[in-house]
């Protein structure tokens, strides 16, 4: 599988992970979304910021699910993860406020993040509120 995701372009992720700086994608639910158990290692993401072109990739190295989470499970993966998310020390308690009514987490392990050539998706059949796309060959979402 070949994924997409995408990310609030005022968070500034993208730059994080070309850096090296943002180690970790991660996604959390309340109910259980994509990708929850149809991303493996090995797998390629592409990254977007909404609203505009796919513009880096990255691999899958590993990945790590969370359920039924409680507020002191999200504190603990922000202490022990939140660096690596790419979210500061001084941030963390802003995203514990975000996540902290969340059950389910996933943290996707990035390597070798790259910066490639834009290109354009469509989204259509996935629904415009979908922040994260799972299909086969990117090539079935390329404009």
């Amino acid at each position: 599988m070949e994924h997409v995701a995408i990310l609030k372009k005022k968070w500034g992720l993208i730059s994080k992970i070309l850096s090296g700086e943002k180690k970790i994608e991660s996604r959390w639910y309340v109910s259980r979304y994509l990708p929850w158990d149809r991303i493996k290692k090995g797998e390629r993401i592409y990254f977007k910021n909404s609203g505009e072109p796919v513009s880096v990739r990255a691999k899958v190295d590993r990945v790590v699910q969370f359920s039924n989470l409680t507020l002191e499970e999200v504190r603990k993966i922000l202490r022990e993860y939140g660096g690596k998310i790419g979210i500061s020390v001084n941030e963390r308690d802003k995203f514990y406020e975000l996540f902290k009514n969340k059950k389910y987490c996933i943290l996707v392990f990035l390597k070798n993040p790259e910066k490639i050539k834009p290109f354009e998706i469509s989204k259509k059949g996935f629904g415009v509120m979908s922040a994260w796309l799972s299909v086969k060959n990117i090539n079935q979402l390329k404009l």
